[in-house]
């Protein structure tokens, strides 16, 4: 039997960005690690998740709650750093490098 630790180590990423989907989606956190493992694998998806992220800061922003506001906003650069694909310009510096190294 598979436990939450494992789950969240076979998605790709970090337990604080699981519970971040889980916060968002309103999802218990074993049903967040398999959406999150879905999107980091699917078209977009690393965007998705950016952009749950992004709610979950503008909600703390809203509520006041600074802490949770700069945790977030922590969480967030960090997953920009994991997942380039999420971030249009670093998009466009991989298809580029992708053209010009066809066979990598």
């Amino acid at each position: 039997m598979l436990t939450l630790e494992d789950c969240i180590g076979l998605c790709e990423l970090s337990a604080d960005e699981v519970r971040a989907i889980a916060e968002h989606e309103n999802l218990t956190e074993i049903a967040a690690a398999e959406l999150g493992n879905y999107l980091v694998h699917c078209t977009d998806g690393e965007v998705r998740i950016k952009a749950m992220i992004h709610d979950d800061i503008e909600h703390a922003h809203r509520i006041g709650n600074r802490m949770r506001e700069l945790t977030l906003k922590a969480m967030l650069r960090n997953f920009v750093l994991q997942h380039p694909g999420c971030e249009e310009r670093h998009r466009q510096a991989l298809a580029a490098m992708e053209r010009r190294n066809p066979e990598a």
